[in-house]
């Protein structure tokens, strides 16, 4: 009866999902679905006696209180942090001066191939300090895009390297990247550095060659002979301030990193407390260019508004993945899935790039990264301990295949705002990011192989 249940409940979900309901409020209803039915069949016990309300029904909302709490006081306030911090970073422009410095090489650069595959190099730096897709793509639309067409670049083959400007969630400022490493009970520069990077650093150098040879052969596919004025240029986005704000974005990078474990470091400077003494640090220099206290005081509403706008999509999305999640461990499904997969007579390394195939297909069809590893992330510890190896050994080739389904998908929020800004289909861009993709997920089926 139970996997029956769980078998409608999973069908309901993803069928919501595809049909583009909120998704935060679909994994809710989803998880306490399954925690009545646990409650109902009696198979399991909702909470431990120390956390229970003290009455079985109850602990099922109870429940969700307890993962609130913890998560808004913990990672919750960390991913909000951050994003604070990036809408700050927007609204002062230091984005713009980052990418007037890092892009300055570019405008020398004649072979338009040579260009796209720098472009896209320059892009991976970005990300490590633009730690949103979308973001990071309409940037890239309004300062490299210009610079590709003029250059001799056809607008798809552009299109197709900026669509994948964050092809791998990565780097302490990312939200999957906080999720996987608090799950693995690591520090966030000790999961970057030590086992994000080296996949990251491999990956991107493979995909430059390859962005090289599959946008050249798209163009000739597509007839491509040159820049037709009838195309429409982008206008550059002239305005920036002073170019010494490009150290702004890069300030909790350099704190998160230097007063970590990695360095031995005595300081301990976690992300919250780097993200909020760069926001003073960047409201010093904010002041000193307009001269206006009333103006830089006011500036900070910047920091809580995406603090806010984070809880509203991100905390409670993890939530709401979380309760999902315990449902589906609650009920059984996730031990008569692990037990399943093992009958089937497949190795420790066939079951990592099953469960990697799978979500990312969750993340295809959701055109969500987030919302997909969210609703998974927190079932891995389980799942891990079933197959008797690391979290860490599950957890990253997952967390960094979702990123490879998000960037495929025609629905991702990314992928349609370049599209809509360059008035072509999603769907002709993602056709430009497909093979590049799929070069990705071999490159870490490899890694699967290497570090399990």
């Amino acid at each position: 009866m139970g996997m029956i249940i769980t078998l409608l409940v999973v069908a309901w979900v993803i069928y919501m999902i595809i049909k583009k309901f909120y998704p935060q409020a679909v994994l809710l209803i989803a998880g306490i679905v399954l925690l009545l039915a646990t409650y109902f069949i009696g198979s399991n016990s909702i909470l431990a006696a120390k956390e229970s309300s003290g009455s079985a029904f109850l602990d099922i909302f109870h429940t969700i209180k307890i993962l609130l709490s913890s998560r808004v006081a913990g990672l919750g306030l960390t991913i909000m942090s951050i994003a604070g911090f990036a809408k700050y970073m927007e609204h002062i422009g230091a984005s713009k001066s980052l990418f007037a410095i890092v892009a300055t090489p570019l405008k020398h650069i004649k072979s338009p191939y040579i260009l796209l595959v720098l472009s896209f190099f320059v892009s991976q730096f970005l990300v490590l300090f633009i730690p949103s897709h979308a973001g990071l793509g309409l940037l890239l639309m309004v300062t490299m895009y210009p610079i590709l067409i003029r250059a001799g670049v056809s607008k798809l083959s552009a299109l197709g390297v900026i669509g994948c400007a964050q092809y791998m969630d990565v780097g302490p400022g990312s939200g999957n990247e906080i999720l996987a490493a608090n799950i693995c009970k690591l520090d966030p520069a000790v999961y970057f550095v030590e086992y994000q990077l080296p996949i990251f650093v491999t990956t991107t150098l493979i995909l430059g060659i390859t962005h090289f040879f599959v946008q050249k052969w798209w163009d000739k596919r597509e007839g491509f002979t040159g820049y037709d004025d009838s195309v429409g240029l982008i206008k550059e986005d002239e305005t920036r301030p002073p170019l010494i704000y490009a150290i702004l974005p890069i300030i909790p990078m350099v704190f998160i990193l230097g007063f970590s474990p990695l360095f031995h470091s005595k300081i301990n400077m976690d992300v919250v407390t780097a993200m909020f003494l760069s926001t003073f640090i960047s409201m010093a220099f904010e002041y000193v260019r307009t001269k206006d206290i009333r103006s830089t005081l006011q500036s900070l509403k910047y920091l809580y508004e995406g603090m806010g706008n984070s809880f509203a999509t991100v905390v409670t999305l993890i939530v709401a993945g979380e309760v999902f999640a315990t449902g589906l461990m609650k009920i059984g499904a996730v031990d008569a899935l692990t037990s399943g997969a093992q009958n089937l007579g497949l190795g420790i390394h066939a079951l990592i790039i099953l469960f990697c195939i799978v979500i990312a297909g969750c993340a295809f069809l959701m055109g969500s990264g987030n919302a997909a590893f969210f609703s998974f992330a927190a079932l891995a510890p389980k799942i891990a301990s079933s197959l008797n190896i690391d979290v860490i050994t599950l957890l990253l080739p997952m967390q960094i295949m979702t990123s490879f389904g998000r960037v495929v998908s025609p629905i991702t929020a990314a992928i349609v705002a370049i599209a809509g800004v360059a008035d072509v289909s999603p769907v002709q861009i993602v056709k430009r990011t497909a093979i590049p993709m799929l070069v990705a997920a071999l490159v870490n089926v490899a890694f699967i192989f290497i570090n399990s």
